[in-house]
């Protein structure tokens, strides 16, 4: 069976997959924020923040040994090495404080001309930036009461004549 083996195939073979993802990810890192299409950064987002949180794994890591460990699988999924410098010395604090979710994806208006492929922006989540808040749904039974005030002014009021 195949259970829970489902992935972003992307039309390409596993190989070219690996290296697509790995570039990606080091232009992500690099520049802070790629555009491509919306499938490649849906399938970039889950890759991208594992690597990030061997990142940080290995900068709370106690012994030294522990975070080379982390480094060097880190630089086999992303195959560049200045990147997961950058990563791994610099951008790993803006995600200290975050628990998850260091991505986000926008989608992008037009399509592409060529082919049509919805585009999208995805890019790091600033640490300071604590997203949206849910909302919790209507209550039930509580109604939108009308202002007490708004109320006799507006039966005061004239009424134009209608020509």
């Amino acid at each position: 069976m195949r259970h829970n083996k489902h992935h972003a195939s992307l039309g390409v073979t596993r190989e070219h997959r690996k290296a697509m993802l790995s570039n990606m990810g080091a232009s992500l890192i690099r520049h802070g924020r790629i555009q491509t299409t919306l499938t490649k950064a849906k399938a970039l987002r889950p890759f991208i923040e594992k690597v990030i949180t061997k990142a940080k794994k290995a900068a709370a890591a106690t012994e030294k040994k522990d975070a080379i460990h982390l480094r060097r699988i880190a630089l086999t999924d992303i195959r560049d090495e200045a990147a997961v410098t950058i990563l791994f010395n610099e951008k790993v604090k803006q995600f200290e404080k975050r628990t998850g979710g260091y991505t986000r994806i926008y989608k992008l208006g037009p399509q592409r001309i060529g082919d049509a492929a919805e585009m999208a922006l995805i890019e790091f989540v600033g640490a300071e930036d604590t997203g949206y808040s849910k909302s919790k749904g209507k209550k039930k039974g509580a109604k939108k009461a009308k202002p007490a005030a708004a109320a006799p002014a507006a039966e005061a009021a004239p009424e134009a004549p209608k020509a």
